[in-house]
This record gives C-alpha cells, structure tokens and sequence, in this order.
C-alpha cells in the first residue's frame, strides 16, 4: 500500500510539473480534426484517490496531440456521481496548456456510482450551445469505469447513441462484458478496451486512432459496423434551408444492386441496414446545393462476419417445474430463435418460438427431478440456422409431508410420513441420536415408516426423512423428537418395591 502511495505521489507531481514520463517521445501534432469530446469519468467514492490520478494522467496523455480551438477539438469532463457535474464547458479551454491545466486541477467528488444520470446529463450537454457543444460536429464520449454503477445505463446510452454519439468505453475493473459490449459502439473490439488502472498506457494509442477516425475533419466515413449495418458520418455541408444530401451505396463486385437514400440538409448521420455480412460497399455521400456545387465524397465500407448465434446458452431458475434458459449474442441478423427441450432418455420434444430481439424465456410445465436437453436454434435473415444445446435439471418435488411419530415401548418409535411427489425409488430416514450412534435406514418407496431402536430415555434426536429419486435427493424432511423418562412414559410406569 505504501509503494503503491508513493508511485501515485511521483506520477501526481511529475503530471502537475507538466513533464512527460521518460518512455514517452513527443507527440506529432494533429491539426486536421474537428469534434466535440467528453469524458464520463467516475469520480464516485468507489475509485481511489491513486486510480483517479492515474486516470486523469491518461486522458491528459489520450489528448496531448490534438490541436484544441473552435475550429478543431474542444473537450470537456463530466464527472460521474451521485449528481453529475460538468467540470468545464467545451468552448473553455482552447489550447493545449489550459486543457492540461484544466485536468491538473480536476478534484474527485466521491459520492455514488450514477451513471446512468450521468449518461443522461452527458446527452444535454453534447447538444446544448451554453455547454459550448457545435451543431454538426463529430461526438466522441470515452467512458472510464472501473465497472460499476448502481443506476441502469442501457437506456440513456441508447439514446446518445441513436443521436450519432460515437462510445468508447475503458474498463479499468470488473465489468460485465456483455453488458458494456452493448453499451459501447459498435463493433466492441474497436470501442471497448479492459485494461488494468496502472497498464491504461498500453491502450493509449489505439484509443486515439479509433477517435481520430470519427473526429477527422472533412472525412465521410462509417462507424457501428456490424455484420449487417453501419452508421455513415459526414461533415456538416448543407444546412435545412439550401438543400438535402442524395447517398447511394451497392457492393462493389454488384454494382447494378445500387440503393439510393435522401436526407436533409440538416442530417450528418444515416444509419444503412440489412446489409449482407462480410461485403465491402462503395458509398457515395453527393450534396445536393442550390447555393453552389460540392462535391460528391465517397468511402467504401466492409461488414463484418456474420455473428455467430447462440455463442452461450445458459440455464438458470431451475425449479422443480420450469427454468430460465438464455443466450447471447443476439444479432440484428437473428429474426427468430426456436427452443426444442425435451426428457432424456425420451422421444419427446417441445418446441418453443421466441423474437429475434430476445435473449432469454422461461421453459414451463415440466416435470420435477428431471434433465431435460435444451436446443435452442437462431433463424437467420438469410434462411440459415445456427443451433446449440445444454442440458437442464429441474428440482426436486415436494418434500416428504407430515412426519409424525408414535411411541411403542420405552426405547422404540415408529416414525411415518405421507409419500413425495414424483417418481420415488425410495426413502432414507437418518436419525441423529442425543446419545448413542446415528443410523441410516432405506426402505422401497411403498413403505412410509420404520421403527426407531435404542433411543435412550430423557434425549432429543433428530430423525430425518429424505425421498430418492432418479438423479437427485429430494428435500428432506426432519423434526426433533423427545424421549420422556421411563417413569412418564406412556403404559410404563415404575413399581414400588412392597
């Protein structure tokens, strides 16, 4: 602990001296960049003060080469809490000392993990004019977690998202990955990152290529790729009032399957869906002005492979009657998905149907004690199936009911109970004597009570009873019993000597 305070203390002081650590040769500037970028840093009493410093260091490091001012970068903080807060406004700070001083004296608010609110309050700021945000700009948010947050973010996410915010996302702890690959833009391999806080270095520089792809100035490009969309991004070059944007798009080995789409002038994004997997498209984005000619801009783009769906099919909720089956992922290629369960040994399936946008139902009416085979079948847009199977244990049945015991001399109890649910093989009955050695007695399942020997008068002991069945125990059933002294007992009673 006392190492790892001194390292922060080195890197602290060495970051507010505005030095370079020795590894790190100087940064060729980038001038030809324009957009808005922000920052959802946690500053939640859940991050230490050395991850927090160690964080600001790499977002000082992620930004050092960009040139900042109204015509290029501007960048902003907000900070995640439990009411998020903006640090400083886009338009503030417009040079690279000031940036770096800005992030020097950035203090951590603790509080809780509030990301969703946060997410929400980052979707204001991104558009709003007294945060400084500019209309018709690329918008990059880099979210650094340590992997928790005590609010949902799939919603608030979505909507910057679906409003042609690009997401970046660095893990710095034990996130859920299925939960922030969907959270991230796609495709995660380009937009998630899982790093240790002391190895963010090692990121460094991918993670400001893949921003430098969206925040190039003047590029027509994708982004969101998947197996079957994309997400085409483009300057702002016309505006509602002089003319709209004409796209066409086709693979490049069939051009005669050209597509054309119009927007207006006010867009500067358009989402292109049910492509095929693994094409490259020629796209050409032509300005439609009745101001002047601009010229046309053109980008070829490749989906991605077709996802390959079920990947992970897990059961959960296991009851004696139903249980949870689920899988992942669920591409926008998937229209359907059928589940097929049924007994083993056995003949007989089931068959469930379920939407393409689901990931999970409930398999129901089944019987207990039972392992069910469980295939579940993703129905592609393209007429293909992918297929993959687990299998599944329902619980026990009912328990062993009305456990009851009768007296029949002084040491001996017949115990009895009512028959369990289901296909019994048998019954065990332990009882755990006070004094003396416990036993252990099986009997057929058409026999519900045996005889219990040797327990000593005056003791309590514990007499449990448990149905068997083909691949699990069911539940047992157990009581405590109290030998009365042989003077109490019931038709025993001691003589006096004449």
């Amino acid at each position: 602990m006392l190492a790892k305070t001194v390292l922060s203390l080195g890197l602290w002081l060495q970051f507010a001296a505005g030095q370079n650590t020795p590894k790190r040769g100087p940064q060729p500037s980038l001038s030809d960049s324009e957009g808005d970028l922000l920052f959802l840093l946690d500053s939640s009493g859940s991050v230490s003060y050395y991850e927090f410093s160690r964080v600001k260091e790499f977002i000082w490091d992620l930004m050092r080469p960009f040139t900042f001012g109204p015509n290029d970068v501007q960048t902003s903080i907000i900070h995640i809490s439990t009411t998020p807060t903006m640090e400083f406004p886009f338009d503030r700070y417009l040079s690279s000392g000031t940036v770096q001083q800005a992030i020097r004296d950035t203090q951590q608010l603790m509080g809780d993990t509030n990301t969703g609110k946060a997410l929400s309050y980052a979707k204001e700021k991104f558009f709003s004019d007294e945060a400084g945000a500019r209309p018709g700009v690329p918008k990059v948010l880099v979210w650094v977690t340590d992997g928790f947050s005590t609010d949902d973010i799939s919603e608030p996410m979505q909507l910057l998202k679906d409003m042609g915010v690009t997401v970046f996302i660095v893990s710095t702890g034990r996130g859920n990955y299925l939960e922030l690959s969907a959270a991230a833009s796609q495709p995660p391999e380009k937009h998630l990152h899982f790093v240790d806080v002391d190895d963010l270095s090692i990121i460094t520089k991918e993670l400001r290529d893949a921003i430098l792809d969206v925040i190039q100035a003047n590029r027509f490009h994708a982004v969101d790729i998947t197996s079957s969309s994309f997400r085409l991004i483009w300057p702002k070059l016309l505006s509602q009032e002089t003319g709209y944007y004409t796209l066409e798009y086709a693979p490049i080995d069939d051009p005669g399957r050209k597509k054309t789409k119009q927007v207006s002038g006010a867009h500067t994004n358009l989402m292109l869906s049910s492509l095929a997997p693994e094409t490259t498209y020629q796209v050409a984005l032509i300005p439609e002005s009745n101001m002047h000619y601009i010229p046309p801009q053109t980008t070829r783009v490749t989906t991605l492979a077709e996802e390959i769906s079920p990947a992970l099919v897990l059961i959960s909720e296991s009851k004696p009657h139903s249980f949870h089956v689920s899988w992942a992922p669920t591409p926008d290629s998937v229209i359907g998905y059928q589940i097929l369960y049924g007994p083993l040994p056995g003949d007989s399936v089931k068959l469930l149907e379920v939407d393409g946008k689901r990931n999970s139902t409930a398999v129901e009416n089944l019987a207990p004690n039972t392992t069910y085979l469980v295939t579940v079948t993703a129905i592609y847009k393209s007429g293909k199936e992918k297929s993959l199977s687990a299998k599944a244990c329902t619980q026990e049945g009912s328990k062993v009911r009305h456990l009851r015991f009768e007296p029949i001399g002084p040491n001996t109890l017949k115990a009895s109970w009512n028959s369990a649910d289901g296909k019994v093989l048998g019954y065990r009955v332990r009882c755990r004597r006070q004094t003396g050695p416990s036993s252990l007695i099986s009997v057929s399942p058409q026999i519900h009570s045996v005889l219990l020997t040797d327990l000593v008068s005056g003791t309590t002991n514990k007499v449990c009873v448990k149905p068997m069945y083909k691949n699990q125990p069911g539940k047992g059933l157990c009581r405590m019993v109290h030998m009365q002294p042989a003077t109490e007992a019931q038709g025993y009673k001691h003589r006096q000597r004449a």
